[in-house]
């Protein structure tokens, strides 16, 4: 089978395609014919060296796959399946390579109504969004605010929570950011000084934010001040960031009974986040939680090229795809 590895971490030009045998799969285990694999922000970040304590190279890297079951539990042959989680690509092998193997309890049946690329678009942005919005309780009646929502994970926190039943705001940077969202039926707010977020939030919705989801790491703060009594305020941090360090108004916090959520989706093996792509799955399928943005489909031969594109800021969405 063909294949990226890196023998070591640290530079992008370690990342090479190889041709290796296909993994067997042991007792409990199943073997995947990759479709389709996501490329994450965090899979570049693997590359160059940013999970010392979690990779152990030489390692084939890619966290998300969509695919077909060639071997393991009857159950499971021939099912189209989508996956991510902590281990592929860092531990163990991942998915930017023809086949996979991982426990067959981490392979989720894939929704009909999305293709193989748009289910490998789902895996870390949907389980990272879906995380936090269960552990902030957000559901019908909510006010629920997420800043960043033109990036991957805001994205499926706006569609997930509108599928969920919220009364969703996008908050993002730049009028063409909020022109696009907008375009896709979300209320958006430009967002401009931080101590303006609790005013402008409170002009959407009529009050403070139930929910807010912050995935910049920069709008902590203002967050704070913009949530309602015992709301709940989930933030990402994603590596490269390094120390960011904010004022973090204790005070504000306390008056509001507010609870923080740490959402790291490294936290959650392949069989825990099948588990949450299962629960998600129905929304997909009832037609309440749209496909993603369409992602840009790259093959495996390109992957070397496809994560200088990540590297360099792309934008949007790229899967490696196979066949």
């Amino acid at each position: 089978m063909q294949a990226l590895s890196f023998a070591k971490a640290g530079d992008l030009s370690a990342l090479a395609l190889i041709e290796r045998p296909a993994p067997t799969p042991r007792e409990g285990e199943a073997l995947v014919e990759v479709k389709a694999a996501g490329l994450n922000p965090s899979d570049v970040k693997n590359v160059l060296g940013f999970f010392p304590a979690y990779t152990v190279p030489p390692r084939i890297p890619g966290r998300d796959f969509a695919g077909i079951v060639r071997q393991g539990p009857d159950r499971l042959i021939g099912a189209k399946v989508w996956g991510t989680g902590l281990g592929l690509g860092f531990t163990q092998d991942g998915a930017h390579a023809d086949y996979l193997v991982l426990p067959a309890a981490g392979c989720a049946l894939m929704p009909e109504t999305l293709s193989f690329a748009e289910a490998a678009a789902c895996g870390v942005p949907y389980t990272t969004a879906w995380d936090g919005i269960r552990r902030a309780n957000v559901g019908p009646g909510k006010n629920f605010l997420v800043i960043g929502a033109n990036g991957s994970v805001g994205r499926a926190a706006i569609a997930l929570g509108r599928a969920l039943g919220a009364k969703v705001v996008a908050a993002v940077r730049r009028p063409e950011q909020a022109a696009e969202l907008e375009r896709l039926g979300y209320e958006t707010l430009l967002l401009d000084a931080p101590d303006d977020l609790g005013t402008q939030v409170h002009q959407k919705f009529g009050a403070h934010a139930d929910a807010i989801f912050e995935t910049t790491g920069a709008w902590l703060p203002a967050s704070i001040r913009a949530a309602e009594k015992h709301g709940a305020i989930c933030v990402i941090a994603p590596p490269g960031m390094g120390q960011l360090t904010v004022d973090f108004p204790v005070l504000d916090f306390y008056r509001r009974g507010l609870t923080l959520i740490g959402v790291n989706t490294l936290l959650h093996d392949t069989i825990a986040c099948a588990a949450m792509l299962s629960e998600f799955s129905a929304l997909f399928q009832s037609g309440a939680l749209p496909p993603p943005p369409a992602p840009v489909e790259m093959p495996l031969a390109l992957g070397l090229e496809a994560y200088r594109k990540v590297n360099d800021g792309f934008s949007g969405k790229i899967v490696l795809v196979n066949g």
